[in-house]
């Protein structure tokens, strides 16, 4: 499910102008998984991730 939530998010943000961006904190233990699945991006060392519009478009080619 969360995969489908997030191509969603990108959705919006692209039709919003934001060419797909989303940003997002983490719990520290998903950092890894949405890295991989998503194709998130940490900031730093921190919780803070966000999904930029390249791996975006892929999320939403794949949920719609």
């Amino acid at each position: 499910v969360a995969g489908n939530l997030f191509a969603f998010a990108c959705k919006e943000s692209w039709n919003k102008g934001c060419f797909g961006y989303v940003s997002f904190n983490s719990k520290t233990n998903l950092i890894y998984h949405y890295e991989n699945f998503l194709g998130a991006k940490r900031i730093g060392n921190s919780n803070q991730m966000v999904i930029e519009p390249k791996e975006a478009s892929k999320l939403i080619q794949q949920y719609y």
